[in-house]
């Protein structure tokens, strides 16, 4: 039943954006209008409170706690667990955004600050490792944590509503469905936001190998391929499917990351990784709490706020797997690999990429703003063609962002399959199909109404009430870890007192 109400609303708003795409993007603004206005200040709290929770758990007595049994072993290696979550969390957002947002926020800067100019350019890298780094990670481990710990160390079902049951109230126990049903509805848009990112970075990609105009039909034609693609690995199952997938990502990309490294301006990267290293760790409060309500500016809901919501909607899809893939750790291990980990390699990864793109803007005049002004997915490309081996970079980075395409799509497939049949860890094959048409579907129609701003509307209307369950998550979390680290100590306690009687005989 909770799939067919599930699947039954999201084929509605796909209907919907193909058949009213125009009413649709009205609607969806006004929503998005009065959100960013009455509700932005939730976002910016909630997430900072979720890094304050990580770095506590990770740090305190309860990091030596499993996700399972004392004994159990990690069934993955830490490479390829890595990999995986890394894929299924961030991949293609990375590759899109890694030239366009940092040139976006010169051309268009923060408030206060001057467009154009060196401060910018400071600004715009300080914000992409704030908006990439410990915040996005801090939500996905946390959502990730609890749904782990509840299915590994309670037995229970491997769904959202689990994650809140060692709270006592009647109340939160009688919305479970309600719960799950958020969580499913979410993690479509929220996917579908990254996949029509994908569809738009892909058609960047083929423009400037291949000479292919970027517009909605190739963009369409792109989703629908990778989407049977995706899906007959999905039915592959995770040991081959996207374990192979991922590793071969995380290696696609080291070498991308290192030829840009290598044959772009070198020295100025390990300048704007240090540089701006510290200045995100001098303003990481002010950043995290930052509002206007004094300025006439929309720049933090279109940025910030809209990132927060984009985390929030994939954390059920991206917390599911990574609990489905982390058995046998212990929590600080788990936070670790998780939070610090990914955002270490997201700092790099933007240092690289952002900071080359800056550096060819501002001193070599290299027109990459003017490209990410006219199609923010050919920002990369544009990039490119300026360096050496440019072609062939576009064709290794169009391959790049397709195989992400596949590992989100083959992990979003699975989680929606897991929430949407009780918990099983193994969904029918017909399931995985079923929704990867649909998640397909929401990508299409969202592009058919606007575009990437649809798609970013959307993902943040509905993520609105799942941040709620997820205050619920961390309260019961934190209530579940007390007492299984209570009845562990006593356990210890009686072990000692044992041992101590058998010596004394």
């Amino acid at each position: 039943m909770q799939m067919v109400l599930s699947a039954g609303f999201i084929l509605l708003v796909v209907l919907w954006g193909i058949l009213a795409p125009d009413n649709m993007a009205s609607i969806f603004n006004d929503v998005l209008a009065s959100l960013n206005r009455n509700f932005g200040w939730l976002y910016l709290w909630v997430v900072l409170g979720l890094v304050v929770f990580a770095a506590f758990v990770a740090f305190s007595r309860y990091g030596n706690l499993k996700l399972g049994g004392e004994d159990e072993e990690p069934e993955f290696s830490a490479g390829s667990w890595f990999a995986m979550l890394f894929a299924a969390g961030m991949g293609i957002g990375l590759v899109f955004w890694g030239v366009a947002e940092p040139i976006s926020h010169y051309v268009t800067a923060p408030p206060g600050i001057q467009s154009g100019t060196p401060e910018a350019a400071n600004a715009a890298m300080r914000y992409v490792f704030f908006h990439w780094g410990l915040h996005p990670w801090a939500v996905y481990g946390i959502v990730a944590l609890a749904i782990a710990f509840f299915q590994y160390r309670r037995n229970g079902d491997a769904l959202i509503s689990t994650a809140t049951s060692a709270l006592p109230w009647r109340a939160v126990r009688s919305m479970s469905g309600l719960f799950n049903g958020l969580a499913v509805v979410a993690t479509a848009f929220g996917v579908a936001a990254s996949l029509g990112m994908g569809a738009l970075q892909i058609n960047g990609g083929l423009q400037a190998v291949f000479g292919i105009d970027v517009n909605p039909r190739w963009q369409v034609a792109i989703i629908v391929v990778t989407t049977a693609i995706f899906v007959t690995s999905a039915v592959s199952g995770v040991e081959k499917g996207v374990k192979l997938l991922s590793n071969f990502n995380m290696v696609l990309a080291g070498l991308l990351a290192l030829a840009v490294f290598i044959f772009g301006p070198t020295v100025a990267i390990i300048d704007t990784f240090s540089n701006t290293l510290g200045s995100y760790l001098n303003d990481f409060v002010r950043m995290s709490l930052r509002a206007t309500p004094f300025r006439d500016s929309n720049w933090v809901g279109t940025w910030t706020i809209f990132y927060w919501a984009w985390w929030i909607s994939w954390s059920p899809f991206v917390g599911l797997f990574i609990a489905r893939v982390s058995r046998g750790r212990t929590i600080r291990e788990f936070i670790v690999g998780t939070v610090l980990a990914p955002s270490l390699v997201a700092f790099l990864w933007f240092s690289i990429f952002g900071g080359s793109a800056l550096t060819m803007q501002i001193w070599q005049h290299v027109p990459i703003a003017a490209a990410v002004k006219n199609e923010v997915a050919t920002g990369l490309f544009a990039m490119f063609s300026a360096m050496p081996f440019g072609l062939a970079m576009s064709a290794v980075a169009t391959l790049l962002v397709l195989v992400f395409f596949v590992t989100s799509g083959d992990s979003a497939v699975l989680v929606l399959g897991m929430m949407s049949s009780g918990g099983n860890p193994n969904p029918p094959n017909r399931v995985k199909i079923v929704w990867g048409v649909l998640v397909a579907g929401i990508a299409i129609s969202l592009l058919l109404a606007g575009g990437l701003q649809a798609v970013q509307t959307a993902t943040i209307v509905f993520a609105l009430p799942l941040t709620a369950v997820i205050v619920l998550m961390v309260l019961s979390l934190w209530r579940a870890m007390r007492e299984d680290w209570a009845a562990q100590q006593r356990h210890e306690r009686e072990m000692r007192k044992r041992l101590r009687e058998m010596a004394a005989r």
